[in-house]
């Protein structure tokens, strides 16, 4: 059988793989039943499901005939690099690297980086609209973590917040 559609194809199989990971980590935590669910049922039944989905997917890439095969592109590397440096300058902004002796910045300096570092992935970047939507994101996080669930982790830099 030849492959119709490599994207779909591709993808499918990584939801197969991401699905299946997920239903085998579970495992490691008690199950339960539908009506005791413990730890392990609900990523159980979310990787088994994703699992079904990519199974789908790639039966679909097989089967259904696109225009010129929807190849798969090449790789974006830059778009990789900068989301992933971001979520990296993200936890450690948030936490500092105590094995280091670097202090934490707090929650707010952390998403202010995330959303500085992860604009620069895209083909343009417009200062002005990534601080507004930076400082939305920290006030409403801010609001949301802080003040509405009172969740204990640092929103201010340690020297601010002793």
């Amino acid at each position: 059988m030849r492959i119709k559609s490599q994207k779909d194809f591709f993808s499918g199989l990584l939801f197969i793989v991401v699905g299946i990971a997920f239903a085998w980590g579970a495992t490691n935590y008690k199950v339960g039943d539908a009506a005791r669910m413990g730890p392990g049922y609900f990523p159980l039944m979310l990787g088994v499901l994703m699992a079904i989905v990519g199974i789908a997917v790639t039966f679909s890439a097989m089967v259904v005939e696109t225009e010129d095969g929807d190849k798969v592109g090449k790789f974006a590397w830059k778009p990789l690099f900068f989301i992933i440096l971001s979520n990296l300058m993200f936890g450690v902004l948030l936490g500092g690297l105590p094995s280091i002796g670097l202090p934490y910045m707090g929650m707010i300096a952390a998403i202010i980086a995330l959303t500085f570092i992860a604009a620069l992935a895209g083909e343009e970047f417009k200062f002005k609209e990534v601080l507004i939507l930076s400082i939305i994101l920290a006030v409403s996080c801010y609001l949301t973590f802080i003040v509405a669930l009172k969740l204990q982790f640092p929103a201010w830099p340690a020297f601010i917040a002793g």
